[in-house]
């Protein structure tokens, strides 16, 4: 039996390096429509309207809109649904979450100075869950040709960009001392899918796969995500006159992502000989904090008319990833002690703890309009872009950095949103309605494609005491790679995103 086939130690840690991910770049870089339930039934469109707390993550001049000090809080409850389509088999998955999606609060000082042309001065607080990862799908189906094991070939085997993994480390290392790309060979060799070419030669490099050819393999893969990515943002602003506002935030960004994937095949090819099925495992967490800062201004071109401005720079983070993996197979012949069906485990046992990185996210730019009719409605639009191209993960002089960073140059795109949104007053009942569309982050819409989305919602004015309620649908057609090399066909993934936004809002 192969060394190291079961490890049976415990809580312990290790640091080496990983090399990341263009989807981990994506992931932290998007935003979601949150926020209160008048932003989301408006579809985020108020970079030239502000007076919503939400509307400050737009354009932070918004709170200079406000005339009175106002608190918020709004819960949110969102229902997903993934429909996956993986070699013509069709599969679903739901899931859903409740939580506190904002909490904030504006201050409003007037200037008692009346011949000072500085009308008011704000300070306002918000948090707001930008990004929630719930999330869940389920893919299987017959892959005609393409096995597992050339995922654990592509990092045993040489290639263009890296050499091939010396048998004499398979044979003599442990898992929690190598690097990424030794660990995926070691799981592959230890559980026997992968074969060296010399077996008596320990400075053998080249590997051929222990799955019988022949295609037609049974896969199956679940995918289930938590976390969020939540903004902490302190404003300041203020009011020059009757014409323009002014704004800054200073943006505190912390981010909690668990994912566990599981990964199973089946090959009806072996009976005598090789490996049966596999069944890998990975459980990932990643962590951290990051910085952001924006500016901002409105300027009322007439009585009806406001223009907004805004520029929200990179987010600089600092994150880790744990990451912990298992391999099951079963087969025939695993050895010349095992000729007949037998199973093997490979189970660190370790949760690795993966050398701290940054990653710089792409800066954006916000135009608005609205106009602005009698106090009695209104139409808005916001027009922003965003280039994932200029994502980076730093420093950039670490060569695993700069060949990343090249491929997202190449395969990112500057991408374009339009948010809009509409507000009609009845008495005390307000009626909202909006509309958005966003380019995909990816050059080839294959990976992801667009999105876009509708929302709807009203709210009700007891004086001091508002009440917002809100409806929002999106949708999204993915392509999701089950493995990041090697092994890289997955499914069709068709997601619909449903949410329910309540906000109370009081003004002191």
């Amino acid at each position: 039996m192969k060394k190291g086939l079961l490890f049976i130690l415990f809580g312990l840690s290790f640091t080496v390096s990983q090399a990341q991910e263009i989807s981990d770049a994506v992931r932290f870089s998007q935003d979601n429509l949150t926020g209160t339930a008048r932003f989301r039934a408006m579809s985020g469109a108020f970079g030239a309207l502000g007076g919503d707390l939400s509307s400050m993550n737009v354009n932070p001049a918004g709170s200079a809109v406000f005339v009175n000090n106002q608190i918020g809080i709004s819960l949110s409850n969102s229902n997903k649904q993934n429909s996956s389509n993986y070699f013509g088999t069709m599969t679903n998955e739901k899931n859903s979450s409740f939580d506190l999606n904002q909490a904030g609060a504006v201050f409003v000082f007037n200037n008692g100075n009346t011949k000072s042309n500085w009308k008011k001065y704000t300070l306002a607080v918000n948090y707001e869950n930008a990004n929630k990862f719930d999330n869940s799908t389920f893919s299987a189906g017959t892959n005609p040709n393409n096995s597992v094991a050339n995922y654990f070939l592509s990092y045993a085997n040489p290639n263009a960009t890296q050499g091939g993994i010396y048998l004499s480390t398979l044979q003599n290392s442990f898992y929690e001392n190598l690097n990424f790309q030794d660990q995926q060979a070691f799981l592959g060799y230890q559980g026997y899918i992968i074969n060296p070419t010399n077996a008596g030669n320990p400075n053998n490099d080249t590997y051929t796969s222990n799955v019988p050819a022949g295609g037609n393999y049974y896969q199956e893969h679940y995918f289930a995500s938590t976390g969020y990515n939540g903004k902490l943002s302190f404003n300041a602003a203020t009011q020059y006159k009757d014409k323009f506002y002014f704004g800054l935030n200073l943006n505190s960004h912390f981010t909690d992502y668990r994912q566990s994937t599981d990964l199973y095949e089946d090959n009806a090819n072996s009976q005598t000989n090789g490996v049966r099925s596999l069944r890998l495992t990975n459980d990932l967490y990643t962590f951290g904090s990051g910085f952001s800062f924006q500016i901002g201004a409105i300027a009322k071109v007439t009585k009806d008319i406001r223009f907004g401005l805004a520029y929200e720079s990179p987010t600089w983070y600092r994150l880790t990833d744990q990451l912990k993996q298992t391999l099951y197979t079963t087969g025939y012949n695993f050895g010349p002690n095992n000729p007949n069906l037998t199973s093997t485990l490979v189970d660190s046992n370790y949760t690795i703890n993966y050398d701290p990185y940054t990653l710089q996210t792409p800066g954006k730019y916000t135009g608005s309009l609205a106009y602005i009719f009698a106090k009695k409605g209104l139409i808005s639009v916001d027009y922003a872009m965003k280039d994932y191209s200029n994502t980076k993960f730093t420093p950039t002089s670490n060569p695993n950095n700069t060949t990343i960073n090249q491929r997202m140059s190449t395969l990112l795109n500057n991408t374009a949103e339009i948010r809009i949104g509409a507000e009609y007053r009845i008495q005390q009942w307000s009626l909202r309605a909006g509309y958005r569309n966003e380019q995909s982050p990816y050059k080839d819409k294959q990976i992801m494609g667009d999105l876009s989305g509708y929302s709807g919602g009203f709210g009700y004015s007891f004086g001091a005491t508002k009440l917002d309620l809100a409806y929002s649908y999106a949708k999204r057609n993915t392509q999701q790679g089950f493995l990041s090399q090697g092994f890289t066909d997955g499914a069709k993934i068709r997601s619909e995103n449903n949410n329910l936004v309540m906000t109370l809002l009081f003004e002191l």
